[in-house]
């Protein structure tokens, strides 16, 4: 093999050139090993090789991988193994952590130590310089094993196998590290020479200049457009200095910008590093301290420039002046020719030579010479440093980031990626739509939706929430039809070419294109805007000093006012000015809005407007954030944001977030925070303050899901707290919103404290935690960490203690004022929200190391936020955060709240609604389960009591029935307060509910046992009447016996036989007929006139014919006059004197219609109870109902009301109560004399006793006889057992299918308003506002009468067949088991008998006195009975199935069994309080329950007659409205004082335990009742909509599904 030297000349030899493949294989290996080593050739698990990595995008590190919250991303590593290199130095470089460069690997530390202990172990002998030798020897061998990564090889790796956007990333970061950035990059293996100027395009770079007025001004600029001096480092050969570490001294001594050899982490082996050229600027500050005084860039060629020519040309053509680094000059140097043509050339050349030792030289005008040999590193930097200042003083040409793209042969990624050029190309067409037009203007013409029109329509909905004046709902409905009307007018403008565009381009199918589209947009938006929103703010900023210098000499004269006037144009033009891709998103919003108001799309719109939702929502996706408050209108598009979260579920599904809000001062570091901890893309200059509140998601990754229980972190952060609104009026007010606002909707809140500003941190401190008040009152749980930023010494621990000593003292002080304007009584801050002043107070470090704009972030500030992340993280572990479709609610529910001045007043928890609700839907299944099960129970007991198998029934063996059940109930709890979604909302209600269920089960054992004491106690009396038709019927199976013994020789004449039959039947009817009393008809209401009678004596007729359904009465006033005590004042002051006598007040005629309820309810149950079907019925029943009533109305009157009743209240409450019960105790009757009237039972058996007479004449055995009288005994029982069955199985169904019973209480109000609507009879409403619990039981009736009728063959017939088939093998094996034992037994048929009606107890009414008089004596073939009864049974199942229709139930069930009756006996263990106010029911599913009454949404007072005072106008008032208003009273005539609506609880009694929550929504649906049915209620009411009832227009415009669809919104 030939040696590589080089001759005199600069040549190489000839054995070079045989050895250039075999070098280059070496150097491509050299590369696969150093990816391999990194982890990245596998990207896709498929073992690829690197170079395919490189040219495969979808292979590639992408940016939504490394921005996922990982396990790793959670650790703080300063060292890492090797395999971890790539994932700790992403990590790092994302937070800004200039050390990312210098991470250290734990095998070599390992290796290090080893080798160290070795030496540390050799022996004591031997010569010095043997050691030495040897351990140099093999420290030179351990490294060549196995050589360190280079930091920069690290870092070029992953550059290559990023994708575009991750390079940007990484680009941009770097750029924030004060760190050089690759501007020219060689393919690893191909050697193409890249230019990535698509990673510069997010760059901005900050420096001061100096005006034509000689003033220091800031100036921004993207990167990529600055024209700039240039400086171009490069060398020539291998050089002992080093070239980065020189740079290094002349812009940033204290930083290391370019990593040079003697960097931590260096190592020998650099694989990916020569040919790169790297590009870093100097920004001026404008301080004595500057090393230059202009805007400088620097680049620097890494290795052989001879070995890079195509980088070298590029570079020395376009620099300003080139510096060269060379080990001397030497005509004989094989680079020589070059550096004589950049002598020759007349740009500036500067020569840095290793082995000279001479300073400075100007060899000629624009060339020096310095020699570095043995040199004063600082005194060389300084001669450099002048050279090149005295070069740029003389040099014209201007370096422009751009034009670098300009040179052939090289690849420049925008241009390579066609995705990229596409994107690039739409957003340019349509930023040529913007060309010539002024900024100020720009947004009126191109995005005219968001403008002076959303901003009214915001100011009107603040309004339309905070009433003034008495007339709220004429006003409200004003409010509402001018916001229509602007909405109408929102919507009018077409939308211009510019948006147009932009949705074409979003509804781009190529994901790719559309992702650079959006950034392109973004950079051409900020490039477009940026000279002029600076100098704006530099007029601003003068012109804001001149207004505070004339305040502060207490200028009052011509001057200020012009300056003020002058500050706030300049205000409204930086407003205007202000233009980015969040006000075209704002502008798609309003688009929305605009047409979801108006309920129709625009005609321009190339899409329905519905689809515009999904176009933010994948941009949330794809890591844009998104506006959730306009900071410019400051209001919440509630309509556009749910919308954009409903597409949000649909894509992602509903996704748990745990959401992490911030709150800060303006410029405190917010968002800077923000995006160091998540790589996020928050606005962070000064010129682009966040205005409003923005979102955004940062995906958690499939490893940490399992941890931390949640898929996203949804970040929210906002404006700025104390910033005074550009033209310098204080937001006091909008602070304390926005703070609620975030704070409401973060599970942990940060709280951003800058700087050690006492009178700062108070105005903050006191904002925030009144914030936290408010949650507390409203049961919201957020928690909170304070971060004090921009500390001098995080270290210092005494001085932190004291630090956070005096914060929680602040935090108490501002707790006790916050107190005061919240009506609290918290004393510190501990009282509000739980806090841990050690562990919930962070310090940060100063965000820079050194002083803008050439310092780099301090690490310890990267550290700090390592830290504040892992302390998020542990707060999540203990939150459940929330679910995407919650977090909707949420922000609509707060935003509701904070547009209603008085938030805790007002605030609607919908998340909380929403869980109380599912937990009263799982309440009613719960206790339906255990009243199922109970039903069982009761049933089986009821038939043992029947057949006389038990005697007494104890809550014991109720209990006991009920364990398993109850234990099935209980489990089914507890799984639901632990694993249910809203688990942490729920627990507030877990023990009360465990309570309610228990005292349920003890409730209806209660009521189980009461009933079936009933039975029993009943039995005695029933005894007597069961054992008379028992006697009949087995006189009559005896006497036709006989007959048929008689008969035995005419067997063959049928027609005799059947003759004789009917004689003997009639004669014997007539004997049982003529012994036994008949059970006549009943006439209810003649009884009730009787009783009436004999109390007050002779009644008029007319009262009969006129009295009144006391139900359905609208007042009450002709009923009552004042009791004699009262006096005239009292009569003035509780009643005034009407052309029809007096008028109660609403207070009392609330309590008289509960009065009514009440009685009506008791008085239901006690006929319940007389169980007239079992022991028929009887005067004295009505006798008892009137003394009950009389007794609760005498009771009534002896209470505080100032009223007694005239003798008409009490008559028309008897008459009215039992005419409603007329039927059912009229049916129950006919049961009964159907039963026991031996006329009517007798005669129906006549068929079943002429069967049996016939088997008797032809000689049938007794085991047949004995076996058809069995069987033909059983089937009316049969027919029971299975009628009530089927109804407790179909009760059961109706719970599972049927939508409206299958729900809660207020579902099924929900529906049986939907069902009111859409028949609109005035009649059934009435009967709804007025008799509820009627209702409620009449609709139940139609939905089960409706249900059984549709789906009586699909699944009535197939239950009742399947029960009583059934029934049938229950019979038929305790037949044969019977039989077994017996024959085992040797007994007889007695025994049979005894064992087989002890098994059926439990499911039939049938018992031995049931055979009583029958004779069996000659039983003795048990195998015939069975099968005579086998065959018997199946007839008797047969006939009775062919009566199996619609029409069976409500006749062959006793009422108490139906279907319809245990459903309602379900929904009505409720609550039945009704709304003080306006009569509306409560809607809690629990009876006594603990929590305040309240109801989905209340009425329009009118619909109960209310009036206003002393006028016979029906009132229009609706309550959640008038809560809202100041201006508002009601008389309360309890305690005889007028009460202000906003304060209804103070009135006490009823009124303090209802919450009514202020509402100004539309309401729809009472408001279409009211005009609907406007001339039935002046009518029924015989009042009038005049005067101040006038009803407003804009409640004429809704339509019926409109208000039915409204319901599916508040129930």
């Amino acid at each position: 093999m030939e040696d590589t030297t080089t001759s005199k000349t600069g040549e190489k030899h000839v054995g070079e050139n045989k050895n250039i493949e075999t070098a280059g294989e070496t150097e491509r290996n050299k590369i696969e090993h150093l990816f391999h080593r990194r982890h990245l050739e596998d990207r896709h698990l498929n073992k690829l090789r690197a170079a395919d990595v490189l040219k495969d995008r979808n292979l590639k590190l992408r940016a939504a991988d490394v921005l996922q919250i990982t396990v790793h991303s959670l650790q703080s590593h300063e060292s890492c193994a090797e395999e971890e290199l790539v994932h700790t130095f992403i990590q790092k470089l994302l937070m800004m952590n200039y050390r990312a460069r210098y991470i250290k690997m734990k095998e070599n530390n390992e290796q290090n130590d080893t080798q160290q202990r070795d030496s540390e172990s050799s022996e004591d002998e031997g010569d010095i310089f043997d050691h030495v030798l040897h351990n140099i020897s093999l420290s030179n061998t351990e490294i060549s094993q196995s050589e360190r990564i280079h930091p920069m090889d690290v870092q070029m790796s992953v550059f290559h196998c990023s994708d575009v956007f991750l390079k940007q990333l990484m680009v941009t970061k770097l750029s924030q590290c004060q760190y050089a950035l690759p501007l020219l990059v060689p393919d690893p293996f191909t050697q193409q020479i890249e230019f990535p100027l698509w990673t510069f395009r997010q760059i901005h770079k900050s420096w001061k200049i100096r005006n034509n007025d000689n003033e220091i001004i800031s100036q921004t600029q993207p990167i990529y457009k600055i024209q700039t001096p240039m400086v171009f480092f490069f060398r020539f050969g291998s050089v002992s200095s080093s070239k980065s570490q020189l740079m290094n001294s002349l812009i940033n001594e204290k930083h290391n910008t370019f990593f040079h050899r003697n960097c931590p982490g260096s190592s020998r082996t650099r694989v990916l590093m020569d040919g790169v050229v790297e590009i870093t600027w100097f920004c001026p500050s404008r301080k004595n301290t500057d090393k230059f005084t202009d805007f400088v860039a620097f680049c620097n060629l890494h290795g052989d420039a001879g070995d890079h020519e195509k980088q070298l040309q590029i570079l020395t053509e376009m620099s300003s002046v080139n510096v060269v680094l060379l080990t001397r000059l030497d005509r004989n140097d094989r680079h020589a020719a070059k550096i004589q043509n950049m002598y020759r050339n007349n740009k500036p050349l500067i020569c840095l030579l290793t082995e000279d030792k001479s300073t400075v030289t100007e060899i000629k005008k624009g060339k020096f010479k310095i020699g570095l040999k043995d040199r004063n590193q600082s005194d060389v930097s300084e001669e450099l440093r002048r050279a090149i200042n005295i070069c740029l003083s003389e040099s014209s040409s201007a370096f422009r980031l751009e034009d670098v793209s300009k040179h052939s042969d090289i690849r420049v990624d925008e241009e390579d990626d066609e995705d990229c050029r596409r994107g690039r190309e739409a957003a340019q067409q349509m930023m040529s739509l913007l060309e010539k037009k002024d900024l100020r203007e720009i947004k009126e013409s191109v995005l005219p939706h968001q403008g002076k029109l959303w901003h009214q329509w915001s100011q009107k909905n603040k309004e339309l929430h905070r009433p003034r004046g008495e007339n709220i709902e004429m006003e409200t409905s004003e409010k509402e039809t001018e916001m229509k009307k602007i909405r109408e007018q929102q919507h009018e403008p077409d939308i211009s070419e510019f948006m147009k565009l932009f949705i074409k381009e979003m509804n781009s199918d190529a994901k790719h294109e559309k992702m650079f589209f959006l950034n392109w947009l973004r950079i051409l938006l900020d490039e477009y805007t940026s000279a002029d929103l600076s100098a704006l703010h530099q007029m601003y900023d003068k012109t804001w000093s001149a207004v505070k210098n004339l305040k502060q000499n207490n200028d009052k004269s011509e001057h200020l006012k012009a300056a003020q006037t002058e500050l706030e144009r300049l205000s409204e033009d930086l407003q205007a000015a202000a233009f980015g891709l969040e006000h075209i998103m704002r502008e798609i919003g309003q688009i929305y809005e605009s047409c979801s108001s108006v309920k129709k799309t625009k005609k321009d719109l190339q899409v329905h407007f519905s689809s515009l939702p999904s176009l933010a929502a994948e941009m949330m996706i794809s890591g844009f954030p998104l506006e959730l408050m306009d900071g410019d209108a400051a209001h919440v598009p509630v309509i556009w944001i749910s919308a954009v979260l409903d597409q949000l579920i649909q894509k992602l599904g509903d996704q748990r977030v745990f959401v992490l809000s911030v709150l800060g001062i303006q410029s405190s570091g917010k968002s800077t925070m923000l995006n160091a901890m998540f790589g996020l893309q928050f606005a962070v200059s000064a010129g682009r303050c966040t205005r409003g509140a923005f979102m955004q998601l940062v995906r958690v990754s499939d490893e940490m899901k399992t941890q931390m229980n949640f898929d996203y972190i949804l970040v929210v952060d906002t404006e700025g707290l104390r910033a005074l609104d550009l033209t310098g009026r204080s937001t006091r007010h909008h602070d304390n919103e926005l703070a609620t606002f975030v704070v409401g909707l973060g599970n942990l809140t940060f709280i951003n404290i800058f700087g050690e500003n006492p009178s700062e941190m108070q105005d903050i401190l006191q904002i925030v935690v009144q914030a936290f008040m408010r949650m507390k009152k409203v049961r919201l749980n957020p928690s909170c960490v304070f971060v004090h930023q921009n500390v001098s010494d995080v270290t210092a621990g005494e001085k932190n203690m004291e630090g956070r000593r005096r914060l929680q003292q602040t935090l108490d002080q501002m707790t006790k004022l916050a107190a005061k304007e919240e009506d609290g009584d918290a004393e510190c801050f501990s009282d509000v929200i739980r806090f841990d002043v050690d562990k919930d107070v962070k310090y940060f470090a100063h965000l820079w190391e050194g002083n803008p704009p050439m310092a780099p972030p301090n690490p310890n500030y990267c550290e700090n936020i390592q830290e504040l992340k892992e302390t998020i993280m542990s707060h999540a572990l203990k939150s459940h955060g929330m679910m995407l479709k919650d977090l909707k609610d949420r922000i609509k529910d707060l935003w509701e709240g904070l547009l209603n001045e008085r938030f805790v007043f007002s605030f609607r928890n919908s998340l909380e609604i929403s869980a109380y609700r599912k937990l009263e839907t799982k309440y009613s299944k719960w206790s339906w389960s255990l009243r199922s099960a109970m039903m069982e129970t009761e049933n089986k007991l009821h038939n043992q009591i029947e057949n006389e198998v038990i005697h007494e029934v104890e809550e014991t063996d109720l209990r006991r029935e009920l364990k398993k059940t109850s234990e099935e109930v209980e489990k089914s709890v507890s799984e639901f307060f632990e694993k249910d979604k809203d688990k942490d909302i729920l627990i507030q209600w877990k023990t009360s509910f465990e309570i309610k269920i228990k005292e349920l089960q003890e409730n209806i054992t209660r009521e189980t046992k009461r009933k079936l004491n009933e039975v029993l106690q009943q039995q005695d009396l029933k005894k007597k009447i069961d054992a008379q038709r028992t006697h009949h019927e087995n006189t009559l199976f005896e006497k036709s016996k006989e007959l048929a013994l008689k008969l035995r020789d005419k067997t063959n004449d049928e027609e005799t036989l059947k003759k004789e039959f009917d004689l003997f039947w009639e004669q014997s009817v007539k004997k049982i007929i003529r012994d036994t009393p008949a059970i006549r008809d009943i006439d209810v209401m003649r009884d009730v006139r009787e009783i009436l009678c004999d109390l007050y004596g002779s009644v008029p007729v007319d009262h009969w014919r006129e009295s009144r359904d006391i139900f359905t009465v609208m007042r009450y006033s002709d009923y009552v006059k004042l009791k004699q005590s009262s006096g005239i004042s009292r009569c003035i002051k509780n009643a005034y004197k009407e052309k029809f006598g007096y008028i109660l007040y609403q207070d009392d005629e609330a309590q008289i219609r509960s009065l009514v309820t009440d009685v009506a309810q008791q008085t239901d149950r006690m006929i319940q109870s007389f169980n007239i079907s079992k022991m028929g019925y009887n005067i004295s029943y009505i006798q008892q109902l009137s003394e009950y009533i009389k007794r609760k109305v005498t009771e009534h009157e002896e209470g505080r009301v100032t009223y007694v009743f005239k003798n008409e209240f009490f008559m028309d409450l008897v008459l009215s109560i039992c005419k409603r019960a007329n039927k059912k105790i009229t049916d129950q009757h006919r049961l009964f004399r159907e039963a026991n009237d031996p006329e009517i039972y007798v005669e129906n058996k006549r068929g079943d006793y002429y069967s049996i007479f016939q088997k008797y004449c032809h000689g049938a055995t007794s085991a047949v006889i004995f076996g058809e009288i069995i069987c033909q005994k059983l089937k009316e029982s049969i027919e029971q057992s299975v009628y009530k069955k089927t109804a407790r199985d179909l009760t059961d169904e109706m719970r599972s299918n049927c939508e409206s019973l299958n729900g809660n209480r207020s579902n099924l109000e929900k529906h049986i308003l939907k069902t009111l609507a859409e028949v609109e009879d005035f009649v059934k409403y009435m009967n709804y506002i007025h008799n509820p619990r009627d209702h409620f039981k009449s609709f139940i009736r139609d939905e089960v009468s409706r249900y059984i009728s549709d789906k009586f063959s699909v699944s009535v017939l197939p239950k009742m067949k399947e029960n009583i088939e059934l029934l049938q093998q229950k019979i038929m094996k305790a037949a044969h088991e019977s039989t077994e034992h017996v024959q085992e037994n040797r007994g007889n048929v007695g025994l049979w008998l005894k064992s087989f009606t002890q098994q059926i107890s439990d499911e039939l009414i049938f018992s031995e006195k049931d055979l009583s008089g029958v004779k069996h004596d000659g039983v003795d073939d048990f195998d015939l009975l069975e099968d005579v009864m086998r065959q018997e049974l199946t007839d008797i199942i047969s006939e009775i199935s062919s009566r199996f229709n619609t029409e069976t139930f409500p006749k062959k069930l006793d009422r108490k069994f139906r279907p319809d009756e245990l459903l309602f006996g379900h929904f009505t263990q409720c609550c039945w309080v009704q709304c003080p106010l306006c009569g509306v029911i409560c809607t809690n599913t629990i009876e006594n329950h603990d929590e305040d009454h309240s109801a989905s949404f209340h009425t329009v007072r009118c619909i109960r007659g209310a009036l206003y005072k002393d006028t016979t106008n029906l009132s229009v008032w609706i309550c959640t409205s008038s809560v809202a208003n100041n201006d508002r009273s009601f008389y309360h005539s309890d305690s005889d004082k007028w009460f202000p609506y906003r304060d209804y609880r103070s009135a006490g009694g009823v009124y303090a335990k209802w919450s009514i929550t202020p509402d100004l929504s539309e309401l729809s649906y009472w408001k279409w009742f009211v005009c609907r049915f406007q001339k039935d209620l002046e009518k029924y009411y015989n009042k009038t909509f005049e005067g101040r009832g006038e009803i407003p227009d804009q409640w004429r415009k809704y339509r019926k599904h409109e208000a039915i669809e409204s319901l599916d919104q508040y129930m």
